[in-house]
């Protein structure tokens, strides 16, 4: 989720001074995985993210991230599934329209690899995560000259800590939705090119 981080790639991009990468919201999506009546596992995605990342090229781990999710934007391909998660059973999207993540630490990890802390606000409720990133090694240029990045970032919740609790006992024992949920942002940003 919180679809959202590419520091990644940025530790690679040219030294220099600090600058700023918008989240390109038409390449980069947050999806999520959950099982389904313990015996399968739904996917659905978020489709509007947007956010910026802040790189620090001479010092990497002062990089910052923050990202945000419009819930509305949920969507598993079952109009009507969708429906109940928007509702005030899971997501209550009138009520917590976003879900907002905001980095307090960035810390290497083997090559390409960085691994993000920060709190995720879902849901009205704001717990600290860790994601586990993957970047492209490096910027390339798009038809139009913009500067891009693009990358993967990973973690895994439990839904119950952010307050959303609804479920269904199953006759047979169980529940109808499980309360793990994994997470994949796929995530693309964008710095446009100098101007001539």
């Amino acid at each position: 989720m919180l679809r959202a981080v590419i520091i990644a790639g940025l530790a690679l991009a040219t030294p220099g001074l600090a600058s700023t990468w918008d989240i390109d919201g038409a390449h980069t999506s947050a999806g999520f995985a959950v099982r389904h009546l313990m015996v399968s596992t739904v996917r659905g995605a978020f489709g509007k993210v947007s956010g910026a990342v802040t790189f620090d090229e001479q010092d990497p781990a002062k990089s910052s991230v923050e990202a945000t999710i419009d819930v509305a934007s949920v969507d598993t391909r079952n109009e009507k599934r969708d429906q109940h998660l928007k509702s005030a059973d899971f997501l209550d999207v009138e009520k917590y329209p976003t879900i907002v993540f905001k980095s307090k630490k960035v810390t290497a990890g083997d090559k390409d690899h960085w691994r993000v802390t920060g709190d995720l606000t879902l849901h009205g409720v704001t717990k600290e995560v860790v994601l586990d990133v993957e970047g492209s090694p490096k910027p390339m240029k798009d038809p139009r000259g913009n500067l891009k990045l693009g990358g993967v970032a990973t973690t895994k919740i439990n839904r119950k800590d952010f307050g959303v609790v609804w479920n269904s006992p199953l006759e047979g024992g169980g529940v109808a939705v499980g309360d793990e949920l994994d997470i994949t942002i796929d995530v693309e940003i964008v710095k446009k090119a100098p101007e001539a």
